[in-house]
């Protein structure tokens, strides 16, 4: 196999400030490979071998970044002065967990160039991160405006766009919404934002990932772009960002760039793979202690919760590990950009080009093979081989989804899964993986049955 060497070109690591750094090194065409992929027992189909051997300064690049990203949470941890003192767990109320809570929420903060940050185990999905900090700045007559078209299928009975059945949306409590359409070809429509802002428009939603949308995700130049756009028309208007499979792709993280409040999972990028469960908030302190209060009550906020177990210590290591995972995860989305769209499949991003997400999105034409392919990477998955995905109605989303997670956390997106919604054209979402082989192999099971 080859062995990935590391470039001296590393990208510029940004310190914990609001200034933006240098982009990282992207490569836009797949290049050869000086040392050929081989092997005689070689356990790669042809066609992964073929697109590894393609995609040596891809992945030269991309262990440039983890080195980066890996500097910036050891910067932290050594801020926070992360000890294993911190690695226990807590009870009841959760008030003697030894400093803990505030050590990771300090190092989390440091690590996203934000003033603070709220990490717990309490917010069970990215949307209920996202969801506390929407009803942490919203109030009855104000207007929230998505920015980048539809949002996650998760948030629309959130906002109230599809009926929760008098459950609380914003809508139920006067919250307006409206949404920026994409422009043609799936880009956010930046025509539109520079008039879209209203006196009264309370907060804008930016979603960094492309979700279930055939559209290319933001890079975070692109989304301190659109917030400059905003203030503009309405410095007093809030800009929260989903930052759901976007964390650590880049060098730089949304409050760096102006976002007020950024939310997201910690079973997907943050939670390094090991991360049993929880979210986080961060951004304005004001802001942060606001979402806070929603999580738990105003007056309790940020100083009660407890963790039992173990937990701590997964949360710390996990974050330590992200970069290097959130890597490997960014290697699978290359390599099945190049091997499916080599078979004549419409990709999204396509092959080489530079990555915002851990989110490789593969258009397949029909429900047929939707299915086909997410029952191979589940037979391909370390729990669950023997399982058979089945596609139906789960809570949150419109549409029948398929879900494939052979993961060791129930529905952890940083470890290899795939899913997707039973609807036109049949697209199927890939997520994760510990490490890039784990798709080379998926990826041979998956061109047996397509």
């Amino acid at each position: 196999m080859n062995a990935w060497v590391l470039s001296s070109a590393f990208p510029a690591c940004p310190a914990h400030s609001t200034a933006v750094s240098s982009p990282t090194p992207t490569v836009n065409v797949c290049s050869s490979s000086q040392v050929a992929f081989h092997h005689h027992d070689n356990p790669f189909v042809p066609e992964v071998v073929k697109a590894v051997d393609s995609l040596n300064s891809e992945f030269q690049a991309v262990d440039n970044l983890v080195a980066c990203n890996t500097t910036r949470v050891l910067r932290a941890f050594r801020t926070a002065r992360v000890g294993s003192h911190y690695f226990g767990g807590s009870t009841g109320y959760g008030h003697d967990e030894a400093g803990g809570r505030e050590a990771l929420d300090q190092a989390f903060a440091h690590i996203v160039g934000s003033e603070s940050a709220i990490v717990r185990s309490q917010f069970f999905s990215g949307t209920h991160a996202i969801t506390c900090a929407l009803f942490a700045i919203l109030r009855p007559g104000d207007e929230l405006l998505a920015v980048v078209g539809a949002p996650y299928d998760t948030l629309e009975e959130v906002i109230g766009k599809r009926d929760s059945h008098g459950l609380g949306s914003l809508k139920d409590f006067g919250v307006e919404y409206r949404e920026l359409p994409l422009a043609e070809g799936g880009r956010l429509d930046w025509d539109a934002l520079m008039g879209a802002v209203k006196p009264y428009t309370k907060c804008a939603l930016i979603q960094r990932s492309c979700g279930y949308s055939w559209r290319q995700s933001l890079s975070v130049n692109e989304i301190g772009k659109a917030i400059k756009m905003i203030k503009v028309q309405n410095p007093s208007c809030l800009v929260i960002v989903d930052n759901c499979y976007g964390e650590f792709v880049e060098n730089i993280e949304p409050p760096m760039v102006g976002a007020d409040l950024i939310a997201g999972s910690l079973i997907k990028n943050p939670g390094g793979t090991i991360a049993p469960c929880g979210g986080y908030v961060a951004g304005r302190r004001s802001l942060v202690e606001a979402a806070a209060a929603r999580l738990s009550a105003p007056g309790l906020g940020l100083e009660c919760g407890s963790t039992p177990g173990n937990v701590m210590r997964a949360y710390f290591q996990g974050l330590f590990l992200a970069p290097q995972m959130v890597g490997e995860a960014i290697k699978g989305t290359f390599l099945i950009a190049e091997v499916m769209a080599s078979k004549g499949y419409k990709v999204q991003p396509l092959p080489c080009v530079v990555r915002h997400d851990i989110v490789q999105a593969v258009q397949l034409g029909n429900r047929e093979r939707l299915l086909a392919f997410c029952e191979a990477v589940q037979r391909s998955s370390p729990v669950g081989s023997f399982t058979k995905p089945v596609a139906g109605r789960t809570p949150g989303y419109a549409s029948e989804v398929i879900f494939a997670d052979g993961t060791f956390i129930d529905g952890s997106t940083s470890e290899l899964s795939c899913d997707g919604p039973l609807r036109d054209p049949f697209t199927v979402f890939c997520q994760g993986g510990t490490h890039w082989t784990q798709w080379g192999l998926v990826l041979g099971e998956i061109l047996k049955v397509i």
